[in-house]
């Protein structure tokens, strides 16, 4: 089974009692995580086109960007569904392609690493 953008969000409300806030009117299916005292971002779940990731398909996907220790990119971003960021600083957030995540398990700690690297 597939992650989707609904078990980031479990995830994410569970275990830091986090909302997704909506904040551009434009892209209503942008969600920002954010701490709830600093309200600094360590996520980003975005629905876009996979070409925009450098993939051949043009289908649609959530993705969700978080920010990892740079030293961790390359290696990150050999990894499958990982990407450099889209929209976002390249040398500290990666992309993740939902689609290509089979179990939520594996994107937890990125999930866990972004959210201590932006307190």
């Amino acid at each position: 089974m597939l992650v989707n953008r609904d078990e980031v969000i479990n995830y994410v409300t569970q275990n830091y009692d986090v909302k997704p806030d909506y904040p551009w009117q434009n892209f209503p299916h942008f969600a920002a995580l954010r701490h709830n005292h600093n309200k600094k971002w360590f996520g980003l779940i975005m629905n876009m086109t996979e070409d925009k990731l450098g993939l051949k398909s043009c289908d649609e996907v959530d993705v969700l960007n978080v920010k990892v220790d740079k030293a961790f990119i390359g290696p990150l971003t050999n990894k499958k569904g990982v990407y450099k960021a889209y929209h976002m600083n390249k040398t500290t957030w990666i992309t993740i392609n939902l689609i290509e995540i089979n179990n939520l398990h594996h994107i937890t700690d990125l999930i866990d690493e972004s959210f201590e690297l932006t307190v």
